[in-house]
């Protein structure tokens, strides 16, 4: 019986924490856990039996963080040799205990952020996950175990890996901080969408929380989740104590509440940071004659982003159609021109005007359209937190664009052609998606709403065979202009009913096609869309920059009890004035535009002060620069630094802290002030000015760990707030960076650590600053601590995210000069 098998009949027991027990056997702070699988496999081996004994089915090789970056042929123990071991020392535990079991080959975080955000390449990802997979399959592992991830986009890469490198089952666990989010913004639903859309095998979390606070979070992600869930929690929340990181919950009271984590329905149960073996035992001791609670199919059409999860249901989904060169000759000029900016701007100005997914579209004959659409929804999604309709006919392009997409994207599209079938599912299937079926075939358009139902009904027959369910397709009843034929729209309208009501299916349009030859196309369009959204059409591609469609959209759903107490069309439109014109509305900055207003036009009717601010803002860099270079014909460098970007910065980290902007977004927009800053320096280098630095700060990750991503974002914000940042980089040793303080004389210290193992490198940091640099304040942050912990160490902040450095700075540096 494989353990897909056993997973439906059973409620599975996985292993605890690692890196805590190899600590007390003796594994020093800053070295590799993973040599140990060479130099000490008696301690692996005795530590898994361990678990094994305690009741545990899932034993998980020590490969956490074994990849080439520290693991290669330059080093002396390579990464397959470190696997190999890995597995092997698994493999004699098992046979040891005498009873089944499984061996998980175990993969975390590279340690690095992807580009654009980072410096690693998506491909180069998925070939680090591959080879740690390749060396676990080759030496007998059971399952892959991808955890505490905290980036969806790294998670997808490692997920390919292991797809495209064997055929074992997938596991895939994230970890969520106490509001439920990745560090780069994924939710619940967001993660389980894309991972259900990859094909993983079981989902769920670890690390970051402990039991307790995982329930919560664990409600919401088995309320979407139509595979097995997998809790792994900490042992509550760390601290220290003389030296040594211990665990709030011990065996009894973790076991208590995993009980109550079994009962609301995960699957598998386990533990990570801080558990031990006797957490285990309980915790199978309480829950191994549980009956599972069933795993149900949710049958939800969901696309999402790598922090929205986008629901196409009862609700109408807005899709703008404006990234779309048909019928658009600046869009066509930008494409031809390489004018990625311009493309940039029409997303976010849909974002603003109401849209729920952006439709790209880039083809152009005299392009290359595969590499435009890979590097469009690149862009698209480094600054946006849409989900992106991935629109384009070319097989090649399509493939491209869902491989490198960070989510799970809705799909334009597939049709009755046996040809089209055979080229658009294995693709659907393989990356996930939401496909469009158009109804049509080898025979064309039927006239008929008879004949546009036969052709759907033949879509969703092929589509199961590949394994893809009528949720996961979305069928386009076909809308054609009706000045060329008049019973066109109503033909379209009883293909909507009868696909709702007789299919049970959910249905797209491009609402404005309906309208072409027409005058004043807007009445034509808004009317229709009213009467299709009546027949149960569920996802509108429109203009979501049009005032008549969206205001037929936000009355239709206040008439059709979709918007309670009609709250949101009181907020859209409540600030009318008796002249009609809206002065609250997001439309107020270009009323008589029927295109609404663009982020570009937008900016130019402000004046380069407020161009300069929304290209901060939205992180659009060229807008920036060029909005920089006029304000410096008029202004002096730092009143614009004072009065226009740092309050645009201010801003953005606002909507940080309060979860309205994640992570990707935030650094955009950080690199946008950064090459809005390059400008200032050149012209102020230029005028022999120079920039008031407002400090120095040192900033690291500590001894033994090699993770800087958190290091890097803060190094980016600082140096935006005009801070002079000592970047020490990774594994970095306690006297390297108090040799640097007191040369310095550093008045602020910043350390990172994301593994358990090296926090306490991070301890003995603090307590030598303490006693060779007293002046210099301490500030703490990473995955592993809390404030709690920080406290315990002696450090003067606990930073939970970048911005709070920030604040921290400020609020240093600012006192500094106040007493001088």
């Amino acid at each position: 019986m494989s353990i897909l098998q056993e997973l439906e009949k059973r409620i599975l027991f996985c292993d605890g924490g690692m890196g805590s027990l190899l600590q007390q056997a003796g594994l020093k702070p800053g070295e590799l856990p993973g040599v140990w699988n060479m130099t000490h496999p008696e301690v692996l081996v005795q530590i898994h039996r361990d678990y094994l004994e305690a009741g545990a089915d899932i034993v998980t090789t020590n490969t956490f963080g074994v990849d080439r970056l520290k693991y290669n042929e330059h080093t002396k123990y390579p990464l397959k040799p470190v696997v190999e071991a890995a597995v092997k020392n698994a493999r004699e535990a098992i046979a040891l205990s005498g009873k089944k079991a499984y061996v998980a080959l175990d993969m975390g975080p590279t340690g690095k952020l992807l580009k654009p955000l980072g410096d690693l390449e998506f491909e180069d990802a998925i070939s680090l996950y591959r080879e740690v997979v390749e060396a676990g399959v080759e030496a007998g592992a059971d399952l892959i175990l991808i955890e505490t991830m905290s980036d969806t986009y790294e998670t997808k890469a490692a997920v390919l890996a292991a797809k495209e490198a064997c055929s074992l089952p997938v596991f895939v666990t994230v970890t969520f901080d106490e509001r439920g989010k990745l560090l780069t913004g994924g939710s619940p639903a967001s993660v389980a969408a894309m991972l259900e859309g990859l094909g993983v095998d079981v989902l769920g979390m670890n690390c970051g929380l402990g039991p307790a606070q995982m329930r919560e979070i664990l409600q919401e992600l088995l309320a979407v989740s139509s595979i097995p869930v997998m809790v792994n929690p900490n042992a509550g929340l760390p601290r220290s104590e003389n030296g040594e990181t211990v665990y709030d919950i011990d065996a009894e009271e973790f076991a208590a509440i995993m009980e109550e984590i079994v009962d609301m329905g995960a699957r598998i149960a386990g533990g990570c940071c801080g558990t031990t073996p006797e957490h285990i035992r309980k915790v199978y001791e309480r829950c191994r004659t549980k009956i599972p609670v069933p795993v149900i199919r949710k049958r939800r059409t969901v696309v999402s982003s790598f922090a929205q999860a986008v629901e196409i249901g009862k609700t109408p989904v807005i899709i703008g159609e404006r990234i779309n060169p048909t019928g658009k000759s600046k869009f066509k000029q930008a494409l031809r021109e390489h004018n990625l900016e311009y493309i940039l701007q029409e997303g976010v100005t849909q974002q603003e005007n109401g849209a729920h997914v952006l439709d790209v579209n880039v083809g152009l004959p005299e392009i290359d359209e595969p590499s435009m659409m890979e590097e469009v929804v690149r862009e698209l999604q480094s600054i946006l937190d849409l989900p992106l309709q991935l629109d384009t006919s070319d097989p090649i392009a399509m493939e491209r664009a869902m491989r490198v997409y960070n989510g799970k994207p809705l799909i334009n599209s597939v049709n009755g052609k046996e040809e089209s079938m055979k080229a658009v599912f294995p693709l659907v299937k393989k990356y996930g998606g939401v496909v469009v079926a158009l109804c049509l075939d080898e025979n064309g358009i039927p006239e008929t709403a008879e004949g546009r139902l036969e052709i759907a009904r033949k879509i969703f027959r092929r589509a199961e065979e590949y394994g893809i369910g009528p949720e996961n397709i979305l069928i386009d009843a076909l809308c054609l202009t009706v000045s060329s034929d008049s019973k066109g729209a109503l033909t379209t309208l009883e293909t909507l009913r009868r696909v709702r009501d007789e299919l049970g299916g959910k249905t797209i349009l491009g609402v404005s096609n309906i309208s072409f030859g027409l005058p004043q196309r807007e009445i034509i369009n808004s009317a229709f869309f009213t009467m299709a959204m009546e027949c149960g059409l569920n996802a509108a591609i429109i203009n979501p920059n049009s005032e008549a469609m969206m205001r037929a959209y936000y009355s239709f759903r206040a008439l059709m009890d979709l918007d309670p107490q009609c709250g949101e069309y009181i907020q859209k439109y409540g600030q009318q004035n008796r002249a009609g014109t809206q002065t609250g509305s997001q439309f107020s900055k270009s009323p008589s535009s029927p295109e609404g207003a663009s982020v570009e036009a937008a900016a130019r009717e402000g004046g380069p002060a407020e161009a300069l601010e929304t290209g901060i803002e939205k992180g659009l860099r060229e807008q920036a620069s060029a909005a920089v270079g006029e304000l410096l014909k008029e202004k002096d460098a730092l009143e614009i630094i004072n009065s226009h970007m740092i309050p645009a910065l201010d801003r953005v980290g606002k909507g940080f802290e309060q979860g309205t902007l994640f992570l990707p977004q935030l650094l955009m927009s950080a690199e946008a002030a950064r090459a809005a800053f390059d400008i200032i320096k050149e012209k102020m280098a230029a005028s022999g000015v120079k920039q008031e630095s407002k400090g120095s700060i040192i900033l690291a990750t500590v001894k033994g760990d090699i993770h800087d991503i958190g290091k890097n974002i803060v190094k980016v914000l600082l140096e935006n707030y005009s801070y002079e940042v000592l970047d020490l980089g990774k594994d970095v040793p306690p006297e390297r960076i108090v040799e640097e303080a007191v040369k310095n004389q550093v008045r602020l210290v910043g350390l990172s650590a994301l593994m358990t193992t090296t926090v306490p490198s991070m301890e003995e940091t603090i307590r030598q600053l303490r006693e060779k640099a007293p002046w210099a304040r301490v500030m703490v942050g990473g995955a592993v601590l809390t404030q709690e912990y920080a406290d315990t160490m002696g450090a003067d902040r606990y930073c939970r995210d970048a911005m709070a450095s920030v604040a921290y700075a400020e609020a240093l540096f600012g006192n500094q000069e106040k007493q001088e």
